[in-house]
């Protein structure tokens, strides 16, 4: 039986992030050129995998549910030019934190509250995209707050949210509980508490499990006190933390009435990629997964592979998707316009390219946004200088295969003149690759 009081420990953790507020980045530090990181929490992402539609982010609403000292606020006002950004949480240090990082990065545009999420709706305001990242695993009841979440998000609005994995964080839940038991968390942990986990772990033997599991690199290695103390606090000694399975994240976005959309980092939760012959899979596998759905996809995955420690999610309203590439129809295709992402859309990604046409070198699109793809995406530079438009603008299919065309005016075999429908055919082949990682993003016209 939990005799716990949620307001208590609510007490308690609002203390630790007002005492440490989170992240303890520094307010200087800019995500300019983390292009991965503002890929993720760029608008465009996760609306074209819902809507299969390229939105302009100028103008749009966006919340920071639980925005600690408000580096994700930051990276929220980079990845997204035009946005209004709105922060809360629970830690009026962090609010205050938060408020100066972005003055100081030149955003005026925003604005923070000491708010809880469950008190959303005081705010009045209607969100275009809501990001919750590392806070709803800490939350007394995470439903309810997914559920004021959903209150102030828009109809064809976007909620970014992540649990803790219950199997890949299982050795510091067992910390957390042999520290609880020995009281270094009936209160807001402080450095004497870190002390003696230092104490503690350095102390047992290295067969010992829980030091095996739960005491690596990051805690051995620290370079300073400050660093190694916001570890602990964020692992051994994290209050509220709490974990879960893809079951009972399901269950959750069912109780909540959301539609789950996909996994933030979607490439890195494929079932397949984890035998050795993804092709050849054993017959049992390879019928089964054949049906499967996507939630039981992801549940094969992290019984089979629990490696991530966040099961990172994009959820919205339920609703009609849109049609994905790959379910396109012919006249789909005739009139439809090729975007290139906003985050691959930049001078340094352009020189690169221009470099490889002009050296006749295979140019790596996926140089700067690595996360969707499992290795180097690389194209032939005759290839790529198709593309070479959409760093200027969004093009139609029909003027990148005259381009193309023009560049491979004969079949290298044959010698025989490459005919448009050739091109298009060639095109079309090019733009569905890119698309499966979102380099290029297509719309229906």
């Amino acid at each position: 039986m939990n005799l716990q009081d949620p307001d208590q420990d609510l007490e308690k953790i609002r203390q630790q992030f007002d005492q440490t507020p989170y992240p303890r980045i520094p307010l200087e530090t800019s995500p300019k050129g983390r292009h991965e990181l503002l890929y993720i929490h760029n608008l465009v992402t996760s609306y074209y995998l819902r809507y299969r539609t390229v939105i302009d982010t100028k103008g749009k609403l966006i919340l920071d549910a639980g925005c600690g000292s408000g580096y994700k606020s930051l990276v929220l006002a980079e990845a997204n030019p035009g946005a209004r950004i709105v922060g809360i949480d629970l830690s009026e240090e962090s609010v205050k934190l938060a408020y100066e990082r972005l003055k100081y990065h030149g955003f005026e545009n925003a604005e923070f509250h000491p708010l809880l999420i469950e008190d959303l709706p005081k705010l009045g305001m209607q969100f275009d995209y809501i990001n919750c990242d590392e806070v709803l695993y800490l939350l007394p009841d995470p439903l309810a707050g997914l559920q004021a979440m959903k209150s102030v998000l828009k109809p064809d609005g976007l909620l970014r949210a992540n649990l803790h994995n219950a199997y890949q964080r299982a050795p510091f839940y067992r910390a957390q509980a042999l520290f609880k038991f020995a009281g270094l968390m009936d209160h807001s942990p402080q450095e004497t508490e870190t002390e003696i986990v230092v104490e503690t772990m350095t102390a047992l033997k290295e067969q010992v499990r829980l030091k095996r599991e739960s005491w690596g690199k990051n805690f051995r290695e620290h370079k300073d006190q400050e660093s190694l103390m916001s570890h602990l606090f964020s692992n051994h000694l994290l209050l509220g933390d709490k974990g879960f399975t893809m079951p009972e994240l399901f269950e959750l976005l069912d109780q909540a009435d959301l539609d789950f959309v996909s996994m933030v980092d979607w490439r890195h939760w494929e079932v397949t990629d984890l035998f050795e012959e993804p092709d050849n899979l054993p017959a049992f596998w390879g019928m089964s997964l054949a049906t499967a759905s996507i939630q039981e996809k992801l549940q094969i995955y992290e019984l089979f592979n629990p490696v991530h420690r966040l099961m990172d999610f994009w959820c919205t309203h339920p609703g009609e998707a849109g049609v994905s590439v790959d379910d396109w129809q012919e006249t789909d295709w005739q009139g439809a316009i090729a975007h290139l992402h906003p985050q691959l859309c930049n001078e340094t990604l352009k020189e690169a390219l221009l470099t490889c046409i002009t050296t006749t070198k295979p140019f790596e699109i996926s140089q700067q946004v690595q996360m969707p793809a499992y290795g180097p995406v690389l194209l032939e530079s005759t290839i790529a200088a198709c593309l070479l438009p959409l760093w200027d603008k969004p093009q139609p299919i029909e003027a990148i295969a005259q381009r193309y065309q023009t560049i491979h005016p004969v079949d290298p075999l044959t010698l025989a003149p490459i005919s448009p429908a050739d091109a298009v055919k060639a095109v079309k082949n090019l733009l569905n690759r890119l698309d499966a990682f979102l380099y290029v993003l297509l719309e229906k016209r």
